[in-house]
């Protein structure tokens, strides 16, 4: 008997995991009806945002309660940094549609973006209603959670998720960094290494080992690096986060040279994201110095909240304000928190203002015509945000964001018995740090770092000079070589008085959630003072730019006063 031609064997596909599932679940979940918008839906990620946003306003203007055309325009204006104009046309398309889902989802993260963590977890209570086992969904929930501290809620999420999708690298990677947070510090590299084992390119698992001080690379990891790097199809954030990577590696090496040579590579590319006018700082710096005379401030004396409750640290990034963040949250009377978002939103919602760059102009003018009450109502609004983030019920809390540093006028007027202390390091071995630092939203050269430390101390020798003594400064050399003695002077400029814990500070156990969780849970050491040095051949353009800042450390140089 003859056999048959059997047809080939139909080959199923893979099945995507529930990541993949869900997020296809929410694309064709609804339709675009119109023809109009399907192409326009077609070419938003293509078109400048600017093109995409006038034939949108066009097709509102005889359609004015098309929620597909709201839901568009408002990618639109996210894509242009227009949040909170972006989020208001989601709050109308909701209204007119509120089995959107998709537009629900991202009015949620925007939400969570704008600061406004209450809210987009309102949003997610419903969208989880209709799909409680939604990865996406239970995923920006555990960001939102460890964001405003419920970290056990958020952790537990995290490690459903990374047990149900095994082979997706970005839950492992999360993950890691809730058990890091933790000081779970074993099980987080556990983590970031199963993240790895899933996609051996994937930069960010290798960085997030890599910026953990404690893990020293094998030369068996250095040599995967090396090999990823030379894929041709490597993703430029993959590629970015690798050379980051490599060069901590070579550092561990001390091969500084090439450790050098990945990060000038990594930092060069990052530079590319960046629309920066090294300029513009410096031109805000001298309109605050401007605004805020002895006269301006007299005018204002007495208005504002009267609450003491918050103590702000500010300064450059990596000058050591984890650190002295960990000792204060040490005292039995002070709650540490997080880098809280909202100093700079209240600036930038009187600027009328969205994106990463200070408002400037926009929001000095504002503050300058701002009435006295309304200076009371900004630190009340500040307070009750703030209040999300207190779990302890102690009688003060920190509010550690460095950048706040350009917003020491703005803290003095809305709360004028907040206490405000300035981490500073010694400059070269800062901007190095930094510069070895990966960031997503970009990094400055070293000639601009050089640059952006002289503004900074500029502002800040304004402050001194008008507001004499409000403004405490803890130079981070000097509480490494004298701890007890900084931390008493620190505590009495904070109304305290001095607990023997604060100098154990490792030993509290506490979520910190900043690239130096690992190092404030050691004692101190002297380390990383002069760590810089070994790249000193290579940093001209930051020590050239710093030039006075750099010679007269710890004192700040005659000019710039």
């Amino acid at each position: 008997m003859a056999q048959r031609n059997l047809p080939p064997p139909t080959r199923v596909p893979t099945p995507p995991d529930a990541f993949a599932a869900g997020s296809a679940r929410l694309q064709v979940e609804r339709r675009i009806r119109s023809p109009v918008l399907r192409r326009l839906a077609s070419t938003i990620g293509n078109m400048p945002p600017q093109v995409t946003e006038h034939e949108l306003r066009e097709y509102l203007s005889a359609q004015p309660e098309d929620p597909d055309a709201l839901w568009l325009l408002a990618q639109a204006l996210r894509r242009a940094k227009r949040l909170r104009e972006a989020a208001g046309l989601l709050e109308h398309c909701l209204q007119l549609a509120p089995d959107f889902t998709l537009a629900r989802y991202n009015y949620a993260d925007l939400l969570a973006q704008l600061a406004k963590y209450e809210a987009a977890l309102y949003q997610l209570r419903i969208l989880l209603g209709r799909d409680c086992r939604n990865p996406l969904f239970r995923n920006l929930e555990a960001s939102i959670l460890e964001t405003i501290g419920e970290n056990d809620q958020s952790i537990a999420i995290l490690q459903e998720l990374s047990a149900e999708n095994p082979s997706r690298a970005e839950f492992w990677v999360s993950y890691g960094h809730g058990l890091r947070a933790l000081g779970k510090q074993k099980e987080s590299v556990a983590a970031y290494r199963k993240a790895i084992a899933c996609r051996p390119t994937f930069g960010v698992a290798w960085w997030s080992l890599a910026n953990m001080k404690t893990v020293k690379f094998e030369d068996a990891e250095r040599e995967a690096m090396a090999t990823q790097l030379k894929r041709a199809e490597l993703s430029p954030d993959d590629r970015v986060t690798l050379q980051f990577s490599l060069g901590k590696a070579y550092e561990d090496r001390k091969d500084y040279a090439r450790s050098f040579e990945q990060y000038a590579r990594a930092n060069a590319t990052l530079r590319l994201r960046l629309n920066y006018d090294p300029g513009t700082l410096g031109a805000a710096v001298a309109a605050t110095r401007a605004l805020f005379t002895p006269a301006f401030l007299q005018d204002r004396h007495g208005a504002g909240c009267q609450a003491s409750d918050p103590s702000f640290i500010v300064g450059r990034p990596r000058s050591g304000s984890t650190l002295i963040e960990q000792i204060l949250a040490s005292h039995s009377a002070i709650e540490g928190t997080a880098e809280l978002p909202y100093i700079a939103a209240l600036a930038a919602r009187l600027a009328d203002h969205d994106g990463d760059s200070p408002p400037g102009a926009k929001y000095l003018a504002a503050l300058e015509k701002l009435p006295r009450e309304r200076l009371r109502s900004l630190g009340e609004e500040y307070l009750e945000a703030a209040r999300l983030h207190r779990k302890l019920d102690r009688p003060l809390f920190i509010d550690k964001k460095p950048g706040n540093f350009f917003y020491v006028g703005l803290i003095h007027l809305i709360l004028p018995n907040a206490k405000i202390v300035d981490a500073r390091r010694q400059p070269a071995a800062n901007g190095f740090s930094m510069f070895k630092s990966y960031s997503s939203k970009g990094r400055f050269r070293l000639a601009e770092l050089g640059r952006f430390y002289r503004d900074y101390l500029s502002l800040m020798a304004h402050f001194d000079a008008v507001l004499p003594g409000r403004v405490h400064r803890v130079f981070y050399e000097q509480l490494v070589a004298d701890p007890e003695c900084e931390v008493r002077r620190l505590l009495e400029y904070l109304g305290l008085p001095f607990e023997e814990g604060c100098l154990r500070f490792f030993e509290t156990k506490r979520t910190v959630l900043t690239p130096s969780s690992e190092q404030v849970r050691r004692p101190i050491t002297s380390e990383a003072i002069e760590y810089w040095r070994a790249y000193e051949p290579y940093l001209g353009p930051l020590l050239n730019s710093l030039g006075s800042a750099l010679i007269s450390y710890p004192e700040v140089p005659e000019e710039l006063r």
